[in-house]
């Protein structure tokens, strides 16, 4: 990887925490009210391996990302988050690393999520979230854009859906029971799922190449 994997790692893990009470009051409104604790369980066990993860070629740390985070997180999001990552290996074996081949990897990935989760873009997921970052991340390889630029659209695009799903109704998982009584609350999994990409694009701009 081109970029150590500790240390985007590191700075979600940090990021989560500082918004952790608010994604456990959004879940708790709409959801089963554990999806934080899952992640952090996640991405906790995630530090436990960085060392490793480090020293391995983009496709065997990505199926060890997943494999870890389907075992460790339990729940819907470990599956959909396992999954995430499981397809990605797949897609990126034998592959050079380059932007090009990771937008198609991560285009993938999402692509997996939205089969395993039998959910698109506009129910109120965190693929609210995903679609549009994977689908722009496309678009901005190629054509060429700048690096820089692509990552702030790449953040803009992760907050865009985000938001996107506070008026949504809902219909996959718990939230799918309350019907338009979900509206006005936006999507835990799209939250958490923003907030990691825009950790990522954060650290990758202080160590744009």
């Amino acid at each position: 990887m081109p970029y150590p994997l500790s240390q985007l790692i590191q700075a979600i893990d940090s990021n989560i925490e500082q918004h952790a009470d608010e994604v456990a009051e959004l879940d708790r409104v709409i959801g089963d009210g554990d999806h934080v604790t899952n992640l952090q369980r996640g991405i906790a066990a995630l530090e436990d391996i960085t060392a490793e993860l480090d020293e391995l070629d983009w496709s065997p740390a990505l199926m060890k990302i997943g494999m870890t985070l389907m075992s460790t997180m339990g729940g819907a999001s470990g599956s959909l988050f396992g999954t995430l990552f499981l397809s990605m290996s797949k897609a990126a074996k034998g592959q050079m690393f380059t932007a090009t081949a990771f937008s198609d990897v991560f285009y993938q990935g999402v692509e997996a999520v939205k089969q395993r989760g039998k959910a698109d873009l506009g129910e109120k997921t965190m693929l609210d979230t995903l679609i549009p970052v994977a689908n722009r991340l496309k678009e901005d390889v190629t054509n060429g854009t700048e690096f820089e630029q692509l990552l702030t659209n790449l953040s803009e695009h992760a907050i865009t859906g985000m938001k996107s799903t506070k008026d949504m109704i809902a219909t996959k998982g718990r939230a799918s029971f309350l019907g338009e009584r979900a509206i006005g609350h936006i999507d835990a999994g799209a939250r958490t799922s923003q907030l990691m990409i825009c950790t990522i694009t954060a650290v990758l701009t202080q160590q744009k190449p």
